[in-house]
């Protein structure tokens, strides 16, 4: 049986890689590279190679996960969807999200643009989240360092989604098709500025759009329009404490520690700041 090629190439060799057989159980190459999924259905590009980067660990994905859930960050999926269908017209929609976590925003992209078919590759370091990944429709969720070189052939992509994550312009264009469009959330100064100080987390930097136009454009990329949404959020002890611990923090917060302070602090009315930039490759 001849292999069923897919959008995906070797980490090692750069060939397109195909499915071994209808399971799509086993991702293999011309030149006999071959890589078995999980068995939650995701693939480990990183085997053998590793990452200087730390991954999110299981308890950060399950907060992670609880407090998407809850759909505190719905209306930027919401405003991530628009965008979608207003570059992108066609019935079929192939799409690189790029630090993907655990699929939320490619998942309700794909829900509310509801394209005729689709192709969905989604990348992130963490195993973990890429086990809550694997379970969307044709999407392949590989485990790989987003700052490398893309697994994806040239020009492959319509949209690449880059969601509070490592940018890697250079990857970004070299994969868009020259109709395509790269989307980037950032947070806004803002952003979550009610709890930032107690519950230890980390601030967002002045200056993002300035050093992402001058990141973006030395990679061809333009800059096309940002759009920023901003509301506020009714969140309990169990969300703060979600919030906190699911973003990079978590990886340096104490979960008894946090415990208390998302009691002691109560109920709280909270601000969601983000900047969601357009970039299209130069033509």
């Amino acid at each position: 049986m001849p292999m069923r090629k897919t959008t995906v190439i070797c980490p090692v060799c750069d060939q397109p890689l195909g499915y071994k057989d209808e399971a799509s159980k086993t991702l293999l190459c011309d030149s006999g590279h071959r890589f078995d999924a999980a068995k939650q259905g995701y693939f480990n590009f990183l085997t053998g190679k590793g990452t200087n980067f730390l991954e999110d660990t299981s308890a950060m994905v399950q907060a992670r996960d609880a407090f998407q859930s809850r759909g505190h960050y719905a209306p930027l999926a919401r405003k991530l969807s628009e965008l979608v269908q207003r570059y992108h017209a066609g019935t079929t929609l192939d799409v690189l999200d790029a630090g993907a976590g655990t699929g939320y925003y490619l998942k309700e992209i794909l829900d509310l643009t509801m394209p005729a078919s689709h192709d969905a590759l989604a990348l992130d370091i963490s195993r973990y989240a890429m086990r809550r990944a694997a379970k969307l429709p044709n999407t392949v969720a590989l485990v790989w360092d987003v700052w490398r070189k893309l697994p994806t052939a040239d020009a492959s992509r319509d949209i690449v989604l880059n969601c509070f994550a490592p940018h890697n312009p250079s990857e970004f264009h070299r994969v868009l098709r020259p109709s395509g469009a790269c989307i980037v959330v950032t947070g806004e100064p803002n952003h979550l500025n009610e709890v930032i100080e107690p519950l230890d987390m980390l601030s967002v930097a002045e200056g993002k759009l300035a050093a992402l136009q001058e990141k973006f454009a030395a990679e061809d990329l333009m800059h096309i329009e940002t759009e920023y949404l901003t509301y506020q959020m009714e969140l309990g002890s169990e969300d703060l404490y979600n919030l906190a611990f699911m973003g990079p923090a978590g990886h340096h917060l104490s979960p008894e520690t946090l415990r208390g302070k998302v009691q002691s602090l109560g109920q709280q009315l909270v601000t969601a700041s983000f900047g969601v930039h357009v970039f299209i490759p130069k033509r």
